[in-house]
């Protein structure tokens, strides 16, 4: 009815369209009309004497394209005012397929009998440029509308002027879009035309590309051998042959600076799936058809960007990209860190690199909400810009391991001093070493600390008046391999989408641009703002927790911690990993397995400091993956008991610290409770571990790579657990009782008395609480000063005086000093 309404008015742009017309329409769209199905079908007609005009523009029309979009202008002259020129300016659209018009009319009025106003000007616009906006195009002359549809009227201007000054403006809202160097993946693989073809294999199935860049002795591009080409030619049994017999020799190229559009043509007109990108003739990078298709799909998507994400305010944020990420940065986090990082975007401009914000700082700004300032201690900032430097002569990048835990990460920092960098090529530093530089002469109190021989970078303030206590790591854009399962990866210099892929889960491979053109841009090649929508951790590839094992503890960390579920697909993969016993294999095969050491004992500490540690063990032991500490653990329910048992003690103690630590004691308990540093995860670490077997658990510990003591501790538990409980029940006197358990380190006695019976478990408790810290009525200064002299004899006085005052014999100073005038008389 709505359309009916649509068609018989003209849009209620016809002269016998009626108030009542437009009331009804009203009451239609409050029923759901859909005013897109309106515009899709809407033909309202043209009247004869927009017909005539509609021939004349498109006989006077003018044109540009610019940057992959063409926008149109024309100048219509009439003797009077023309109704329905809107009508006019879409069908002129419709019919020439641009991507922008601006429809002007000039025409004379009369204002009164004896007045005419000549040169009356009215403006139409028409844009299906996203970016465009219409509205703020015309505002400046005193019209308006909407961003994709507007108009102005003027009078006693210079028509001509204003029109050509309108279509100026309106190309310079168009927006740039993306180019080869932006979309193309960064260094290319590259070989030789003679390596054979299953090494061409090999090389594919390593790093997981679909086609291979060949190039010669000189670097230069001679052809392109694709999977499909490598398989027909293995199953014909030519693995030794060279790959140069099976390559595809003429080959259509781009330049860094080729637009989409017209490398989406060239995909399309030659049916090619990927374009070798040339820079001075050599081979800077590579533009697959994936590449074209996942950014068309993210431009289609873009004002979806902050739908269902966070609260209900958020909607509103998130209405266009690049605004909104740039508003709601600008929203959520402090001035100071937000001067930070356009400084840092400005930097890598300048020298022609793309800087990233990526990881969790950017899932915890999408979650944030915009009234709370988001508190960003930790920072990752990635660096695009590999092709300026370090690559070797054949093209290959140069490989090193990473850093991945805070452990290696503090034990391989190389602090510098800012005038002495030491840097394996002191003429290419790294694009992330020379951003770091260029960020410390502007923060000169930040600390510069290069990582390892990949050149990473960090700058860390410490309780800083500007940016507090802030760590920032720099890297260079880098893709990753696994030489296998639990290893240190190898990594070499790469693209941000490769970068990305090399992450855990799709809610940390999220970006967000920071410098131009297409600063505030989000990249989410893998689905992660819809994982945060759903409230899921996805993991990016199905062999990630084959590769990585800590990633299993990663996935509970963030699902617990975030209030998410484990997406389904996903926990059958970490089931899969777990089940089938690589864990325990490779730590035979392999010297090491360093998922399995630092790393994992690093997530283990995430976990079992956190305030939901219960949580996440919990569906640690429902998933199995306690087995990646040992084939055997499980969590049942006697250690369940067990750790309830030393989070029981710990709050107890922390309780009594806290006491000690303000000077107030409000309880014998507390008073008594030993004063000795305990580190709460580790001590529930070592709980695990001690439910082992005794002989798996130093070396599981030592795997672990804990600190010494615990290591022995763990060695040495069993043994004290037997001679513990052979005794304990021998203690029919508190003396008896602290003279044997003050030979227990602390810790020990904990790891005993959880796996203690009932009764056993109470005395340790007792001596603890009550009796670890208990003294006698006189020390060894009160022996002096009665005319004892110092001695080995003062060491078994004051064990005389302890045992006769846990036993009740003696009360006071008094009796004390009888009991040694009895016991111990001076000569």
């Amino acid at each position: 009815m709505a359309l009916g309404i649509h068609v018989d008015t003209g849009s209620l742009t016809f002269d016998h369209a009626t108030a009542r017309d437009a009331t009804a329409l009203a009451w239609l769209m409050e029923q759901g009309a859909s005013l897109r199905v309106i515009a899709e079908y809407v033909d309202p007609g043209l009247s004869p004497q927009l017909h005539d005009l509609l021939t004349v523009a498109l006989e006077n029309l003018q044109s540009e394209t610019l940057r992959g979009y063409t926008v149109a202008w024309v100048l219509l002259t009439t003797e009077t005012f023309v109704p329905g020129l809107s009508s006019l300016t879409s069908r002129l659209l419709d019919l020439t397929e641009n991507d922008a018009l601006l429809l002007a009319n000039v025409y004379s009025q009369k204002e009164s009998e004896d007045t005419t106003v000549l040169n009356r000007l009215t403006i139409i616009g028409r844009s299906r440029i996203e970016e465009t906006n219409l509205n703020e195009l015309f505002k400046s002359l005193g019209g308006g509308g909407h961003s994709r549809a507007a108009s102005v009227s003027l009078r006693d201007v210079e028509p001509i002027l204003i029109l050509k000054q309108l279509v100026e403006q309106l190309k310079a809202q168009i927006p740039y879009p993306p180019t080869a160097r932006e979309l193309m993946s960064s260094p290319v693989r590259t070989i030789r035309p003679e390596i054979s073809v299953g090494e061409a294999h090999r090389i594919l199935l390593r790093y997981g590309h679909s086609g291979l860049s060949v190039v010669d002795d000189r670097d230069r591009l001679v052809g392109i051998i694709t999977r499909r080409d490598i398989d027909i030619a293995l199953h014909h049994g030519f693995s030794h042959a060279p790959v140069k017999g099976y390559m595809t020799p003429q080959l259509k190229t781009i330049t860094p600076d080729t637009l989409l559009p017209e490398i989406e043509s060239l995909m399309v007109t030659y049916d090619i799936g990927r374009l070798p990108v040339l820079e001075n003739g050599q081979l800077v990078g590579i533009v697959t058809r994936t590449d074209v298709l996942r950014e068309l799909h993210q431009q289609k998507d873009k004002g979806k960007l902050g739908e269902g994400v966070g609260k209900k305010h958020r909607e509103s944020l998130f209405c266009s990209l690049p605004e909104s990420i740039k508003q709601l940065l600008a929203t959520s986090i402090t001035p100071q860190l937000d001067r930070f990082l356009s400084q840092a975007a400005n930097i890598a401009e300048q020298r022609g690199w793309q800087l990233y914000i990526v990881g969790g700082a950017v899932r915890d700004l999408l979650l944030t909400a915009s009234e709370n300032s988001l508190s960003l201690t930790d920072i990752d900032l990635v660096v695009d810009g590999y092709h300026d430097w370090e690559l070797d002569n054949t093209g290959d990048a140069q490989k090193t391991s990473i850093v991945n835990t805070e452990e290696e990460r503090d034990s391989s920092v190389v602090n510098f001093p800012i005038n002495n960098l030491k840097v394996k090529n002191q003429s290419k530093k790294s694009p992330a070493v020379e951003l770091a530089l260029a960020l410390q002469k502007v923060y000169p109190a930040a600390r510069l600390d290069v990582h390892g021989q990949f050149q990473t970078a960090a700058l860390l303030w410490h309780k800083n008046d500007e940016l507090d206590s802030l760590w920032v790591d720099i890297a260079t854009a880098r893709t990753e391999f696994y030489p296998y399962p639990a290893a240190n990866p190898e990594v070499e210099a790469s693209s941000i989408r490769q970068d990305l892929y090399r992450r855990d889960f799709t809610i940390n491979a999220l970006a967000v641009r920071l410098n131009s053109p297409r600063a505030g841009e989000l990249l989410d090649f893998f689905g992660g703002l819809q994982d945060l929508k759903a409230r899921q951790i996805r993991v990016l590839h199905a062999n990630s927790f084959i590769e990585d094992p800590t990633r299993i503890y990663r996935a509970v960390r963030f699902a617990v911690r975030l209030g998410f579920q484990i997406e389904p697909q996903t926990e059958g993969y970490i089931r899969h990993a777990v089940d089938s016993g690589i864990y325990y294999r490779i730590q035979g095969e392999n010297d090491r397995a360093p998922a399995l050491e630092t790393r994992l004992k690093s997530e283990l500490k995430h976990i079992l400091q956190a305030p939901y540690w219960k949580s996440a063990l919990q569906m640690l032991g429902d998933l199995g993956a306690l087995r990646c500490i040992h084939p055997t653990l499980e969590l049942d329910r006697q250690l369940w008991e067990q750790l309830r048992l030393v989070d029981r003690y710990l709050k107890i103690m922390n309780k009594a610290e806290k006491m000690g630590n303000g000077k107030e004691v409000k309880s014998s308990i507390t008073n008594q409770l030993p004063v000795i540093n305990i580190n709460d995860w580790l001590i529930r670490l070592e709980v695990l571990i001690a439910y082992l077997a005794a002989d798996y658990r130093g070396k599981v510990a030592a795997n672990l790579q804990l600190p010494a003591d615990s290591v022995k501790l763990l060695q040495q538990l069993e043994e004290g657990k037997i001679k513990l409980m052979t005794s304990l029940p021998m203690c029919d006197l508190p003396s008896k009782l602290v003279l044997m358990l003050r030979n227990y380190e602390l810790p020990m006695l904990i790891l005993i008395a959880v796996q203690c019976p009932r009764r056993e478990r109470r005395q340790i408790w007792e001596y603890i609480t009550k009796w670890a810290n208990f003294a006698p009525p006189l020390n060894g200064n009160d022996l002096k000063a009665l005319g004892y002299k110092p001695g080995p004899k003062f060491k078994q006085m004051l064990d005389d005086l302890l045992v006769a005052t846990l036993d009740g014999a003696l009360t006071d100073r008094v009796s004390a000093i009888s009991f040694l005038a009895v016991n111990y008389p001076r000569a």
